[in-house]
C-alpha cells in the first residue's frame, strides 16, 4: 500500500482555512498584546521600538521583569515571512517575564521587499543588539516562520556573532518550518521567491546544528500534518547530528492557539523555554 501523498500543497500549508473560526486570527492577538504593553509601560518595564538596523522595520520591543533579569528570551513572530509584526505578540512575553526573564520581540523586513536570507541576517542583528542590553543566558523561540528563524540561529552557518551564540541555552521552535523546499510548490512562493539554492542554504533541517544545541520542536496536536511532520523532522535529524533535540505535540492545540502557553509562567511551554 502506498503512503500518504500530498496533492494540494496550498491546502497542506493553509492554517486559517482549516481551523474552525480561524478567521479570528491574527486580530484576536491584538487586544491582549496592546493591554500587556500598556501595563508594562505604566510600570516602567517596557522599552518600545529599539532600533537595531537601518530598515524601517528594524525595531524591537523589550519587556523587563520587576527585579534584575535572569537572562534574555527573544521571541520571533511568524506570518510566513510576509505578514505581521512585533505588536501582535507582546502578551506572549508574560510567561518568561513572570519567571524573571527579559523578553525582546523584533519586527523584520517582510518578503517580497527582502528574501528569507535577508530576514535571517536582520533577526541575528536584533538578537545581537538585545543581547548587548541584557546579561545572562539567552533563549530563542518563535512561531511558524519565527520557529524557522529561531532554529536557523543555531546552525553552523548562523550569522550570529560568536559571543552571542555561546550564550544560547535553549531554542524552542513552535510550529516551525524547518525545510523550505515544500513551500516552493505553494502559491506563497509568488511572494517568498524561494529557489533551490535558498532552500538549501536557509533550511535548518538541511543544515548542521552548532555543538551543544538544545532544541525543542513544539507543535499542536490539531495542526496540519505538514507542521507536525516539519517539527518531527528537525528533531529527528538534529538528534542524529548530536543536538539535544525533542519533539513535543501538545494535545488540543491548533496552529494559532499553540503559542498561548507562552503567556503563562507555569505552562510547560514557558518552563521548557526558560528552566534549566
Amino acid at each position: 500500500m502506498l503512503g500518504h501523498r500530498i496533492v494540494d500543497w496550498d491546502d497542506a500549508y493553509a492554517n486559517g482555512a482549516n481551523i474552525a473560526g480561524g478567521d479570528r486570527w491574527p486580530a484576536a492577538w491584538d487586544g491582549p498584546a496592546q493591554a500587556f504593553r500598556e501595563k508594562l509601560l505604566a510600570q516602567g518595564r517596557a522599552r518600545l521600538d529599539i532600533v537595531y538596523g537601518e530598515a524601517p522595520r528594524s525595531r524591537f520591543d523589550l519587556f523587563l521583569p520587576p527585579a534584575a533579569s535572569k537572562g534574555l528570551v527573544v521571541f520571533i513572530h511568524g506570518g510566513y515571512w510576509m505578514e505581521s509584526d512585533k505588536t501582535s505578540w507582546s502578551h506572549l512575553a508574560a510567561g518568561a517575564v513572570g519567571r524573571g526573564f527579559a523578553v525582546a520581540m523584533p519586527s523584520y523586513t517582510l518578503c517580497p521587499r527582502t528574501r528569507i536570507g535577508g530576514i535571517v541576517n536582520e533577526v541575528a542583528a536584533a538578537i545581537g543588539k538585545a543581547a548587548a542590553m541584557v546579561d545572562g543566558p539567552l533563549m530563542l523561540t518563535g512561531h511558524s516562520a519565527g520557529g524557522h528563524l529561531a532554529s536557523r540561529m543555531v546552525t553552523t552557518t548562523s550569522p550570529l556573532g560568536a559571543m552571542v551564540a555561546k550564550r544560547i541555552r535553549m531554542v524552542v521552535s513552535i510550529s516551525g518550518l524547518h525545510d523550505l523546499r515544500p513551500l516552493m510548490f505553494t502559491a506563497l512562493n509568488e511572494t517568498l521567491n524561494i529557489d533551490e539554492r535558498e532552500a538549501l542554504s536557509e533550511s535548518p533541517a538541511l543544515l548542521r546544528p552548532v555543538q551543544g544545541t538544545r532544541i525543542t520542536c513544539w507543535v499542536g496536536g490539531g495542526e496540519r500534518s505538514e507542521f507536525l511532520r516539519q517539527s518531527a523532522l528537525l528533531a529527528n535529524i538534529w538528534t542524529g547530528l548530536g543536538a539535544a533535540a525533542q519533539s513535543v505535540v501538545e494535545p488540543g492545540r491548533h496552529h494559532f492557539n499553540v503559542v498561548d502557553g507562552l503567556a503563562d509562567p507555569e505552562h510547560p511551554l514557558t518552563r521548557t523555554l526558560v528552566d534549566e
